[in-house]
């Protein structure tokens, strides 16, 4: 069973990319990253893992699409030039969907530049992978929208204007076109998913989820996040180590935490020895979330501060390299943090020892309040 998750919406670079690769079939990407003439393709589910650690981001993500098309193709903008584009793991996001429904059921290096001087913008990295041909490029959104459209890609009115938002914070776009001969040559049949893996280099973990409501009514995406340490959703539930499980991101519609644990050793084992995994590292944390809401409410790509690791969404649009902290009230800094988990057994102690309190003082007074090595004087 393949989840294939859908947090692309913004075009945060990272996501989008890996969106990118599952263009394997015949249909043509439309809204937001997929692009196909008519509208003929749709975005059907979107499944991503994005890991951060040391400053490196680890973009893995895969979708399934309807529709049928001759050509297809997309492109989105990019935080940062990436470090590496490569084919992702062959069974990474199954094996984490496989895990995480089990869980909740028992719980019920960038080549050198080529000036391209049509639209003064540069061709900074060409890959290809499986039927797709990716190319990343560097210049200012409107040039980079001029150069798509001379390269045969099909942007609508709402696609730009959110591609030129994008721009206005990073000046990199990915552009992916599939391969229809190459295609049938691999046997790839239509809705196929090809998983992509893009590396960046970022100082806090970010994903982009706006992009996912483009063209859409609905937004539907399953989201994997690898940290080395479990994330929360305030200053507060840091310090007083509250699982975020079962609540929302804060401003961010339809984003709830599901899943929040340490990677165990068997899970580990199995996404390290997947294709171009090896970088998973033992010892750290795995939060799942879901998204689902109607489009219109999406317009929210996701950061994560790497220290203390809060879960706050930003506008679309939002430099990644941007640090900023989730608004609110703040402890300072000096007050120490209870592990997570930690609170409620505090609770249930101090619950006890009042409980032993109050039955030795019932038992004081039930023996007439005399203390210990006091005599009561009788005069007779």
């Amino acid at each position: 069973m393949s989840i294939i998750y859908r947090l692309w919406k913004g075009p945060l670079a990272a996501l989008l990319l890996l969106l990118l690769t599952l263009l394997q079939a015949e249909p043509a990407l439309a809204c937001g990253g997929l692009l196909a003439p008519n509208g003929s393709v749709r975005l059907q589910r979107a499944t991503t893992l994005v890991a951060w650690h040391a400053g490196i981001e680890y973009y893995l993500t895969s979708f399934t699409y309807q529709g049928d098309a001759s050509r297809l193709g997309w492109i989105v903008p990019l935080p940062t030039a990436p470090l590496r584009i490569q084919e992702g793991g062959a069974w990474t996001l199954q094996r984490l969907s496989l895990e995480v429904q089990q869980r909740l059921l028992a719980h019920e290096a960038v080549p050198a530049a080529v000036q391209l001087s049509a639209a003064s913008v540069q061709v900074v990295q060409r890959v290809q992978i499986a039927a797709l041909n990716i190319t990343v490029v560097k210049g200012k959104g409107a040039a980079v929208l001029d150069w798509a459209t001379q390269h045969g890609f099909l942007l609508d009115e709402e696609t730009r204007d959110h591609l030129l938002v994008y721009g206005q914070a990073s000046p990199f776009f990915m552009a992916v076109q599939f391969d229809a001969a190459q295609a049938r040559q691999r046997g790839l049949t239509q809705g196929d998913g090809t998983p992509l893996l893009i590396t960046m280099r970022l100082p806090q973990l970010w994903v982009p989820l706006e992009v996912l409501a483009i063209g859409t009514d609905t937004v539907n995406a399953d989201l994997f996040l690898l940290t080395d340490q479990p994330l929360y959703t305030s200053d507060w539930a840091y310090h007083l180590g509250l699982s975020p499980v079962g609540s929302q991101v804060p401003g961010a519609p339809g984003l709830q935490i599901r899943l929040q644990e340490p990677l165990n050793e068997t899970l580990y084992h199995d996404l390290v020895s997947d294709r171009n995994m090896s970088w998973v590292w033992p010892g750290s944390w795995l939060t799942y979330l879901s998204l689902t809401a109607p489009a219109p409410q999406v317009t929210y790509d996701l950061q994560v501060s790497p220290q203390p690791g809060l879960m706050h969404a930003v506008s679309f649009g939002t430099p990644p390299q941007q640090l900023r902290q989730p608004s609110g009230f703040y402890l300072p800094e000096w007050v120490p943090a209870l592990p997570q988990g930690t609170l409620p057994i505090l609770l249930e102690t101090a619950g006890l020892l009042l409980l032993v309190a109050g039955l030795a003082l019932w038992h004081y007074r039930s023996r007439g309040g005399n203390m210990p090595g006091r005599v009561s004087s009788h005069h007779g």
